[in-house]
């Protein structure tokens, strides 16, 4: 089978637009998250693009179990702990509310909307995408308090609302909606998905500790997430929460199972799976919205663009109405979410994203009775524009609301990263004292080790001084700018010998990769 030149063209332009987005993003500062909704929308808009019919299965089955474990995998144990009353209190109460709330206002308001397909869409755009928010927060120096909020949050509240999401949906095809039987089925599905992914993550644990070998580790990885997704689908239980059990329980163990070169390639591998993840689902989604859009046309635009702005005034106004409830509860909840600037800081930073956008693109097509799912393509278009609102308006104004508000970096990653750089440091210091009179460890070599190490822990211990007068960090840049410059030296003599032909490609990429990882120890 072959491409026509149509078709070639068509492929050709959507790969060298999602490359042009990721290459853009760094440049117009700009997090890629809300470059891909606007690439995406710009995409579907493009004459001739063709119309794309997506299997709901694919997405549900295919993107949603690496992305969720994904995320899960890179969040903190330790801030979720620290925070776990404020991230409770967001992710489960926020998103019942803001799934009641979605819910009674577009059935009230939106024609062509049952309550179950309402709560379905309350359901689709309660959980939020951290990624754009934390990347402007930790760009602009917010304080690691509140970033940790909105990123266990997220994390927590995927799995809540995709549950919810997930009895809506039953409820729908089925055609049928009982209180009882629908909270007891949450609570058992809840329960069953986050004991299979516990189940699934210690077996891979068991795998992984046995292991030597990059390339199987890192494909291992990758495929964890749909090891823990299936079993709980088949069962009956939530295949979403079991992947994020999964993704927590081996972002912990993790480090005690791999070496250096499984960690530095599976942070590689993830970044770029997760982009390409979500540049999918905004590429898609751009390809979609004209047919969507196309079979709405018996509603006049003006009127979408009113229920559009009628939900995204609800997402965002349920959100504050949320947050500020929960300033002002017991005082164990206001220390920890930083007073009143800490909190129009989360309530505008609930940005909704990719997986808001997978849950739509996977609704069924049709009911068990064989009849369209009600107002499926009115869903996809509501959430669209949320996300249009939020990541899109709420992201690009970010960064003035966080002026404004004059939220500062605490410095606690600095200090903690100070810290276990001086330990580190000590730790070394300990062990060669222990080896030194072992025969291979010569005199003038440990102390030239001693005399490093010391050096790095006085310059660790200045930070935090307060009347440190920055000379030992001024030494300290002197020597990396050095060393900079000798390793471009070495990198540069090394790709002459590639191009005279004296060494082969793999030994290029050998010493090369030495030397990057030396550069990349360099702060400056």
């Amino acid at each position: 089978m072959h491409l026509d030149a149509q078709q070639s063209i068509v492929a050709l332009s959507l790969l060298a637009a999602v490359a042009a987005m990721l290459a853009l993003a760094p440049t117009l500062r700009i997090p890629f998250p809300i470059l891909l909704v606007l690439g995406g929308l710009a995409i579907g808009l493009v004459p001739g693009m063709p119309n794309v019919e997506l299997n709901p299965k694919l997405i549900f089955f295919g993107v949603l179990p690496p992305l969720l474990y994904g995320a899960a995998f890179f969040t903190s144990l330790r801030d979720l702990r620290a925070n776990k009353r404020t991230i409770g209190l967001l992710a489960f109460g926020l998103v019942i509310a803001t799934t009641l709330g979605v819910a009674v206002i577009a059935h009230t308001f939106v024609d062509g909307l049952t309550w179950q397909s309402a709560f379905v869409l309350g359901a689709i755009v309660s959980p939020t995408d951290p990624i754009a928010a934390t990347a402007i927060a930790e760009r602009l120096g917010v304080p690691r308090k509140l970033v940790a909020i909105v990123e266990g949050e997220s994390l927590v509240n995927d799995g809540t609302g995709l549950v919810l999401y997930r009895v809506a949906v039953l409820a729908v095809v089925a055609g049928s909606f009982s209180f009882v039987h629908t909270s007891g089925l949450f609570v058992v599905t809840a329960a069953g998905g986050v004991a299979v992914g516990l189940a699934v993550g210690w077996v891979v644990r068991q795998v992984r500790r046995r292991l030597d070998n990059p390339p199987a580790e890192v494909t291992i990885s990758l495929l964890t997430g749909y090891f823990a997704f299936f079993p709980a689908e088949m069962i009956g239980v939530s295949a979403v929460l079991a992947a994020v059990s999964a993704g927590i329980y081996l972002g912990w163990y993790t480090p005690e199972l791999t070496n250096a070169q499984v960690r530095l390639q599976g942070v590689a591998v993830w970044e770029i799976v997760q982009y390409l993840l979500n540049a999918l689902l905004f590429v898609l989604v751009g390809l979609q919205l004209p047919v969507v859009v196309d079979a709405l046309g018996q509603i006049p635009n003006a009127r979408l663009l009113s229920y559009a702005a009628l939900v995204s005034g609800t997402v965002i106004v349920v959100r504050f109405g949320w947050v500020f409830a929960v300033i002002n509860a017991p005082k164990w909840i206001a220390r920890r979410m930083s007073s009143w600037r800490g909190a129009v800081f989360l309530s505008w930073a609930g940005m909704r994203g990719a997986l808001s956008l997978a849950a739509a693109l996977a609704l069924p097509l049709e009911t068990d009775s064989g009849g369209p799912f009600p107002g499926r393509d009115l869903i996809l278009f509501l959430t669209f524009a949320v996300i249009l609102v939020t990541l899109v308006g709420q992201g690009l104004t970010l960064p003035f609301v966080i002026r404004v508000l004059g939220l500062e970096d605490d410095g606690m990653d600095a200090r903690e990263e100070a810290k276990a750089r001086i330990r580190a440091a000590e730790a070394a210091l300990a062990r060669l004292e222990e080896l030194v009179e072992e025969d291979w460890v010569r005199d003038d070599t440990a102390e030239r080790m001693r005399g490093m190490y010391r050096f790095r822990t006085d310059r660790f211990h200045a930070r935090f001084d307060d009347g440190d007068d920055g000379a030992i960090e001024a030494r300290s840049q002197d020597y990396q700018r050095l060393r900079r410059e000798l390793l471009d030296a070495e990198r540069d003599a090394v790709l002459g010998l590639r191009r005279a032909g004296t060494i082969s490609d793999d030994v290029w990429y050998r010493v090369a990769r030495d030397l990057d990882l030396e550069d990349q120890r360099l702060d400056i």
